[in-house]
C-alpha cells in the first residue's frame, strides 16, 4: 500500500492527539447532542400546539404547560451547550499545551541544521498561531459540528417516517446547495497555501525588521526596509481578501439555498394535502420540523473555512512532530572515560558535503585547538562534537563508544559548549548563569562569575545580578554576553568544554582575564577551542589546522611553524594585525 494512503486524515490525526482527554471530548459531544436535541425539541411541541388549535382545543392550561415545557427545553439546551463548551475548551487548552510542549521538546531532539532551515518567524508561526488554530477543531467542530450534523439526520428520518415524499421534498434544496458549496471549496487549498506563505513572509520580515533596527537606522535603510515590511503586510492581508472575494458568492448562495427547505416543502406539501394523500396535521408537522433543521445546518456550514484548512494547519504541526530525530537511545549511561575521537567524519549541509573524512584525536584532559580560514569547517566539527548534529559518515566516539549510542541528556552532561553566537534569555543575569546548573546557589553563581571575569561589570549594572538582560541579551554588549555565557558553561562543570570563538567580541584586556580563568577552571578537563586569535592557543597540546573541510596539518605551535605551511601564514597575518592594532 502506498505510504500516503496510510497517513491518517487531518481529523483522525488531531483526534489522535487528545490522549488522556478523550473521555472529556466524549462528554462534550454527548452534551452537545443533548443540547442541540433540546433546541429542536420545542418544534415538536409547537406542532402539538398547532394541531390543538386546529382541533379547536380551548384549554388555556394546555397551552401554558406547552409554553413552560419549551422554556425548560431551551434552558436545558443553554446549560448543555455551556457545559459542553466548557468541557471541550478545558480539554482543548490542555491538549494544545501538550502539543506545544511536544513540539518544543522535539526541536531539541532534531539536528540543529534541520531547525535552522526554518526561519524563526516560520517556527514562531507554527508554534503559536498554527497550534492555536487547532482550538477551533477540538473545542468547536468536534462537539458542535457532530451534534448539529446528527440532529438534522434524525429529524429527516422522522419526516421520512411521516411521508417519504415530504422527506424528499425536504432534501430538494440539498443538491443545489451542495454544488454551490463544492464550487466554493474549489481552489481553497491553493488560496490557503498562499495565505500561509504570505503570513510566514510577513512574520520573517517583522522579526528581521525589529532585530535589525539598529543597522537599518545606522545605514539609512529605514524607508527601504519599511517599504518591504509594508509590501509583505499588504500581500498577507490581500491573500485573505482575494480568497474571501473568490468564495463569498458561492458561499452566500450555499448558505441561502441549503437551509431553504420551505421552497420545496410548502408547494409539494400543499399539493399533497389538496389531493388528500397527506393530512393537514402531518403537513404542519413537516413544515415546523423543516424550519427546525435550518439552524443546525447553518451552524455546520459556518465551520466550512475551518474544515477546509485543517489539512494545512495540522500538516505544519505534524511536520515538526514527525520530523527525523537524531539517533540517540532513550536510556543508558555515558562512559566514565572522556577520550574523544573522530573517525573519518563526513558531514553535509543539505546536499553539499562540507567535511570530507575528518579524523582527529582528543585525549581526556588535553587542550586541543582548531584553527583555519573562515568557512573551513571548524565550527561544524565543534557542533558535531557537541552533538548538535549527527555525522553523515564515519563516527565520533567518547571513551570508545559512538556518541549516537549515548542518551542525549547523558552526553549533554559531559559537554559545556560556548559558541560565538551567545544567546541569553530575557531574564536576570543570575538566572542566565544558573542555567548551567539549575540547583546552584547564589554564591556558586557569583563565584563562577568572578572566576570568569564578569563579576565587576555585573555589579556595575543597575540591579547587579538581578538585572534583566533583555531579549537575546540585547541590554548587554557582545563581550558582556560572551563572558556571562562562559560563566554559565563554567558553572556546569562538565568534563569537556568547547569554546567556539567564544572570545570573538572581547577586548584584549578582558580576553586575557578570561583566558586565565578558563585555564584555571578547565584544569584536568578536556578543552576544545576554536580561536580567531592564534595567540590564545599557542600553549595547546595539539593544534589541528582545518582547510576546506579536511585536516590540513596538526601539531604543537612550534611544530606547525617549523613546517612553513598554512598555520605559519595565519600566524604571520595574526601578528601583523596585532602589531598594527
Amino acid at each position: 500500500m502506498d505510504a500516503r494512503q496510510k497517513e491518517p486524515s487531518p481529523m483522525a490525526w488531531v483526534l489522535g492527539q487528545t490522549g488522556d482527554h478523550g473521555g472529556e471530548y466524549v462528554r462534550s459531544v454527548v452534551l452537545a447532542v443533548i443540547g442541540v436535541g433540546f433546541s429542536v425539541a420545542p418544534y415538536f411541541v409547537v406542532t402539538q400546539v398547532v394541531q390543538a388549535l386546529m382541533a379547536g382545543n380551548q384549554d388555556f392550561s394546555f397551552y401554558l404547560t406547552r409554553c413552560f415545557i419549551m422554556a425548560v427545553f431551551w434552558l436545558i439546551r443553554v446549560l448543555c451547550h455551556a457545559f459542553s463548551t466548557a468541557t471541550s475548551h478545558k480539554a482543548t487548552f490542555a491538549v494544545l499545551g501538550e502539543i506545544r510542549k511536544r513540539c518544543t521538546e522535539k526541536l531539541t531532539r532534531m539536528p540543529l541544521g534541520a531547525v535552522l532551515e526554518e526561519s524563526s518567524g516560520a517556527l514562531k508561526n507554527t508554534l503559536i498561531e498554527r497550534i492555536d488554530s487547532i482550538e477551533t477543531t477540538l473545542a468547536h467542530i468536534v462537539p458542535e459540528f457532530t451534534a448539529n450534523f446528527l440532529i438534522p439526520v434524525i429529524i429527516l428520518v422522522y419526516i421520512f417516517m411521516i411521508d417519504w415524499r415530504m422527506g424528499l421534498a425536504s432534501l430538494a434544496t440539498v443538491p443545489l446547495g451542495m454544488s454551490c458549496y463544492v464550487f466554493m471549496m474549489a481552489g481553497s487549498a491553493k488560496f490557503y497555501e498562499h495565505t500561509v506563505t504570505a503570513t510566514k513572509a510577513l512574520n520573517d520580515t517583522a522579526v528581521e525588521y525589529i532585530g535589525g533596527i539598529q543597522v537599518i537606522k545606522v545605514f539609512g535603510k529605514t524607508k527601504s526596509s519599511y517599504d518591504r515590511f509594508v509590501h509583505d503586510a499588504y500581500e498577507a492581508a490581500h491573500s485573505f481578501i482575494d480568497w474571501m472575494r473568490a468564495s463569498i458568492i458561492p458561499f452566500t448562495f450555499a448558505m441561502v439555498i441549503m437551509p431553504a427547505t420551505m421552497v420545496s416543502v410548502l408547494p409539494i406539501g400543499g399539493l399533497l394535502v389538496k389531493s388528500g394523500s397527506l393530512s393537514a396535521e402531518d403537513f404542519i408537522t413537516v413544515i415546523i420540523l423543516s424550519v427546525g433543521v435550518i439552524t443546525p445546518i447553518i451552524t455546520m456550514m459556518s465551520y466550512s473555512d475551518d474544515i477546509r484548512t485543517m489539512g494545512t494547519i495540522f500538516g505544519e504541526v505534524r511536520k515538526i512532530l514527525e520530523a527525523p530525530e537524531m539517533e540517540r537511545p532513550a536510556t543508558g549511561a555515558a562512559p566514565s572515560e572522556n577520550h574523544l575521537s573522530l573517525h573519518d567524519v563526513r558531514f553535509s549541509y543539505q546536499d553539499t558535503e562540507v567535511l570530507h573524512g575528518v579524523s582527529l584525536d582528543i585525549p581526556e584532559g588535553s587542550f586541543v585547538a582548531l584553527v583555519g580560514p573562515s568557512g573551513s569547517g571548524k565550527s561544524t566539527i565543534a557542533r558535531l562534537v557537541a552533538s548538535l548534529w549527527d555525522v553523515n559518515g564515519g563516527s565520533i566516539t567518547l571513551g570508545g563508544m559512538d556518541i549516537r549510542n549515548i542518551p542525549q541528556d547523558a552526553y549533554a552532561d559531559k559537554v559545556a559548549f560556548v559558541s560565538q553566537d551567545n544567546y541569553l534569555f530575557n531574564m536576570s543575569v543570575r538566572e542566565n548563569i544558573r542555567l548551567g546548573k539549575p540547583d546552584a546557589t547564589d554564591a556558586e553563581v557569583e563565584d563562577a562569575a568572578k572566576k570568569s571575569g564578569c563579576h565587576d561589570f555585573i555589579m556595575g549594572l543597575e540591579n547587579g545580578y538581578d538585572t534583566l538582560v533583555g531579549s537575546s541579551g540585547g541590554h548587554l554588549s557582545g563581550g558582556e554576553r560572551q563572558r556571562i555565557s562562559i560563566a554559565r558553561a563554567m558553572l556546569k562543570s562538565a568534563p569537556i568544554v568547547i569554546l567556539d570563538e567564544a572570545t570573538a567580541y572581547t577586548d584584549p584586556e578582558n580576553e586575557a582575564v578570561i583566558q586565565r580563568s578558563v585555564s584555571k577552571l578547565t584544569e584536568g578537563k578536556t578543552l576544545i577551542v576554536i580561536a580567531h586569535r592564534l595567540s590564545t592557543i599557542t600553549d595547546a597540546d595539539r593544534i589541528y589546522v582545518v582547510k576546506d573541510g579536511r585536516i590540513d596539518d596538526s601539531g604543537t605551535h612550534e611544530e606547525l611553524l617549523s613546517r612553513h605551511g598554512l598555520y605559519e601564514t595565519m600566524w604571520k597575518a595574526h601578528l601583523e594585525v596585532r602589531d598594527n592594532g
